[in-house]
């Protein structure tokens, strides 16, 4: 049986830069809190853990004075930072420059729209890290859209300015697009100039990945696709792999490997999620080949 890992499969640059960031900082002792599993993935969590870093959320926070916190690559809003100065909390920010710049330009965005009654609006997840940082920038006034149905929430009196959560496939952000453009045509009759705007705020290193996929699921008899089962971008990654390839599984590591789904295979790719570590991939490749 032939093995191969996905060259192109694991961390983007943000959480490979926050985890690094953690270590670099565990490497000098004492005690390092992170705001959330600092990566979607349950096994990486636990390696961090052994090495000294204790997950806490924002109840926790509250309570905590005289420490160090770290920001994952998500992001956070702007009240974490206030409360961090009021409970003299040194904060490591390891939060992605790409949501950083975005969550600078919704920011923006919100206080130009206030001159003119518009509202931002917001592709992605609900409650998800970085949504919850994004609509932050905007007092929590944001609407956050993720189908067709939220679409109730939009006031189509007013401008609309549409973001997207970084980690949203292309493919959806313009379906969105064209469903509010469509709307805004219904109750206006025409598409205003300044009445509507759609910035696709999506990073290309996450959204280069689906295309990639295909190609390499096609390329295996059997696919396995590790990534945490609490990533988001794990789900749609594997959709992808599954839509190529139906023999394609999603695990979270080698223990949940079946002998049946290798039965007459001469060829295994193993791929994952942005927040799949390398480690991990390698760990299932070696018990394939054992």
């Amino acid at each position: 049986m032939k093995v191969e890992i996905d060259i192109n499969s694991g961390y983007c640059f943000g959480v490979e830069f926050a985890i690094q960031m953690a270590e670099d900082e565990m490497d000098h002792g004492g005690t390092l809190y992170c705001l959330g599993d600092i990566v979607h993935n349950s096994m990486e969590v636990v390696r961090l853990g052994e090495k000294g870093l204790k997950i806490i959320n924002h109840e926790d926070l509250k309570k905590i004075h005289d420490a160090k916190v770290l920001i994952r690559a998500h992001g956070e809003p702007p009240e974490t930072y206030k409360l961090a100065l009021t409970n003299n909390i040194e904060l490591i920010d390891a939060s992605c420059p790409v949501v950083l710049k975005l969550q600078n330009r919704v920011k923006n965005s919100f206080d130009q729209a206030k001159e003119k009654n518009g509202q931002v609006v917001i592709y992605g997840k609900p409650g998800h890290a970085e949504v919850i940082g994004l609509i932050g920038q905007t007092n929590d006034e944001a609407i956050v859209v993720m189908e067709e149905k939220d679409l109730e929430s939009i006031d189509w009196s007013r401008p609309i300015i549409l973001y997207s959560q970084t980690t949203k496939s292309t493919k959806g952000f313009y379906h969105m697009k064209s469903l509010i453009e469509g709307r805004v045509m219904q109750e206006k009759g025409q598409l205003i100039e300044g009445e509507f705007e759609a910035n696709d705020s999506i990073c290309r290193q996450v959204s280069n990945r689906e295309p990639q996929l295909e190609k390499f699921s096609k390329q295996h008899d059997v696919i396995l696709f590790v990534s945490g089962k609490k990533s988001s971008n794990g789900k749609a990654l594997y959709q992808v792999c599954l839509k190529q390839n139906p023999r394609s599984y999603f695990i979270e590591n080698e223990h949940e490997i079946k002998e049946e789904w290798l039965k007459n295979t001469d060829h295994v790719g193993i791929c994952g999620a942005t927040s799949t570590p390398n480690w991990l991939m390698e760990q299932v490749s070696n018990y394939l080949l054992r």
